[in-house]
């Protein structure tokens, strides 16, 4: 069974606020078997352009990933989150090759 991935690009604009968001989506996180793989940090842009912040983030399945989106959790946290952010995010089947 292939892992599943989030890989999300975010301009926060206002990171005292966000931090709420990153409290609240703990739970399903935790819950859902979630694992960060990339949190920020340093990067460098070399084609194309990019939002401020990337994130990767893996779960044990596709299904798992897409079934976190989905929870009622995830859509609570995803509420503080919205107002004070701009974001792509893609679930993304993993590759088991």
């Amino acid at each position: 069974m292939s892992k599943g991935y989030w890989v999300a690009h975010v301009d926060v604009e206002d990171m005292e606020t966000y931090k709420n968001y990153i409290a609240a989506n703990a739970e399903p996180f935790s819950a859902y078997g979630a694992r960060f793989l990339v949190r920020g940090g340093s990067r460098e842009v070399r084609e194309g352009a990019a939002r401020a912040r990337t994130v990767v983030i893996e779960f044990p399945s596709y299904k798992q990933a897409l079934a976190c989106y989905e929870s009622e959790g995830y859509q609570k946290a995803k509420a503080l989150r919205d107002p004070v952010s701009l974001g792509d995010l893609v679930i993304i089947e993993g590759y088991d090759g």
